[in-house]
């Protein structure tokens, strides 16, 4: 378990490639990191001593049947951009092989959504084998969540992959966090690691008791349901 230090947090976000594309943030100064896998993830918040980890991906999840209430909280608060919040696929279907099998128990999940199982049953894993401790320091965030937060009304956001939607975030995240570095891991596109700086942000927040929650209940395994911005 990471020692604590306050100073120190990190936002990570999945590449297409695989991946985690990290913003370790160090008394203010944000550089950063590449992670093979969600153990690798814990371990170099473990060697830094982090005191808070957040990432873009579902950790508390739902029944069969059941949606999370921290889905529709999210989603409400992005109007428009809504769509960008997809559900949280019910824990059945992490054992599944394929989308078909998924499909025969949760008839109602998308393509999408199933695409991001093989990353969440990794997490799942992960988080589980750290004990129920693990989530005093390990939260889920959702950066057109944080991104929202962030402007705060002040700006309609574009998508974040159009050039203004990057411009956009590059400039509240630099308001928020200071200098970014120029060059990002290989491996990570720029709208990861703009979505892993958020997560930073977020991260921040967490450690410093200023964070707010979406949602929270529990679910079969004990694991809080939640999207912390």
């Amino acid at each position: 378990m990471p020692s604590g230090d306050a100073r120190v947090v990190l936002g990570a976000d999945g590449c297409r490639g695989g991946g985690w594309v990290v913003a370790a943030l160090d008394d203010g100064v944000l550089r950063w990191e590449w992670a093979a896998d969600t153990a690798a993830l814990l371990d170099l918040a473990d060697r830094i001593g982090a005191a808070a980890v957040a990432a873009d991906v579902p950790i508390g999840l739902p029944r069969v049947g059941e949606r999370r209430p921290s889905d529709g909280l999210a989603a409400a608060r992005l109007g428009a951009r809504r769509s960008s919040v997809f559900p949280a696929p019910p824990r059945e279907v992490l054992a599944c092989p394929d989308y078909a099998a998924a499909r025969a128990i949760a008839p109602s999940l998308s393509a999408q959504a199933f695409g991001l199982v093989p990353r969440i049953r990794e997490v799942d894993e992960a988080l589980r084998a750290r004990g129920p401790q693990v989530h005093t320091w390990v939260v889920e965030a959702h950066p057109e969540t944080a991104f929202a937060a962030l402007a705060a009304g002040r700006l309609a956001l574009a998508t974040k992959r159009s050039a203004t939607g990057a411009l956009q975030r590059l400039g509240l995240l630099a308001e928020a966090l200071g200098h970014l570095p120029a060059e990002v891991p290989a491996g990570a596109a720029l709208d990861d690691a703009l979505d892993a700086a958020a997560c930073a942000w977020v991260a921040r927040r967490w450690a410093a008791g200023e964070a707010e929650v979406l949602g929270g209940e529990p679910d079969d395994l004990g694991t809080p349901m939640r999207i912390v911005v």
